[in-house]
């Protein structure tokens, strides 16, 4: 049977608000939503254990919603009302769903390749480059991502929408600032770091080995333990009048560069 919730004041309605606005709910719960039909799909292909789904059969049939029975899940038909209470962008598909946080612990991350090629970004803030960081990771199809020191949460509903379901295809793991650099050591991983001080030219390097890029910030780069680790700080030379571009932008240049000296294998 199929459950029916037709008042955004119910008290299930009013805890997947709270899932949603709060990093705090999710962390206790270890609970997160997902949004979209992509979403939801990339969700499930990448391994996210569903728990619930909800949907509006305005925008999303009953048979749509049916055909994930054989996941085990509950099943909830929610009016147009209480979905757009709890949808998170203007214009949607008409589904949700509750998944399972991962843990994105380094230990978890596995290499199928012998060269392994991996993005490290440093303490990014804004939702939307982290979003931009792992659609380029997905569309180069690297091996991991890592963040150190995450100033934002990565179920974040922003960055669930701005990496357009990216957020579940690729490898992901956080961590301090040391011991990112301990764990590239320790895989013989070649640290490249994206610098503007005594750095040399992205792409005279050598980028075939196993090998991670470094970006920071766009208003503090890395901090000065990546430099001091670091194997080669590489730079984009800059034509104009700005000396930066954008981290994602910067990661997207330095990814395909290493991606064609790979024969983007």
């Amino acid at each position: 049977m199929i459950k029916k919730i037709t008042s955004s004041q119910n008290p299930f309605i009013k805890s997947l608000l709270q899932l949603k606005d709060k990093s705090k709910t999710r962390r206790d719960t270890g609970l997160f939503l997902i949004e979209g039909k992509r979403e939801l799909s990339l969700a499930i292909r990448g391994g996210y254990k569903i728990k619930t789904l909800l949907f509006n059969p305005e925008l999303f049939s009953e048979t749509e919603a049916l055909s994930f029975q054989h996941y085990h899940i509950d099943i909830i038909e929610i009016t147009g009302e209480v979905f757009q209470k709890i949808a998170h962008r203007g214009t949607t598909e008409g589904v949700l769903a509750i998944a399972e946080i991962k843990p994105h612990t380094l230990d978890s991350i596995k290499f199928k390749k012998d060269a392994p090629l991996i993005l490290v970004a440093e303490a990014p803030e804004k939702p939307g480059n982290i979003g931009a960081l792992l659609r380029t990771a997905d569309a180069a199809a690297i091996d991991a991502v890592i963040i150190c020191n995450p100033k934002t949460d990565l179920y974040n509903p922003n960055i669930v929408r701005s990496s357009v379901g990216c957020l579940f295809t690729n490898q992901i793991a956080t961590g301090t600032t040391q011991e990112v650099i301990s764990f590239l050591q320790k895989h013989y991983i070649s640290i490249f770091c994206a610098a503007l001080q005594t750095s040399e030219l992205y792409s005279n390097q050598d980028f075939t080995q196993s090998c991670a890029i470094v970006v920071g910030t766009e208003d503090s780069g890395l901090s000065a333990d990546w430099l001091r680790h670091s194997t080669h700080n590489i730079v984009i030379p800059m034509q104009g009048e700005i000396d930066s571009m954008n981290v994602s932008v910067a990661a997207g240049i330095l990814i395909f560069e290493a991606k064609r000296q790979r024969n983007f294998k």
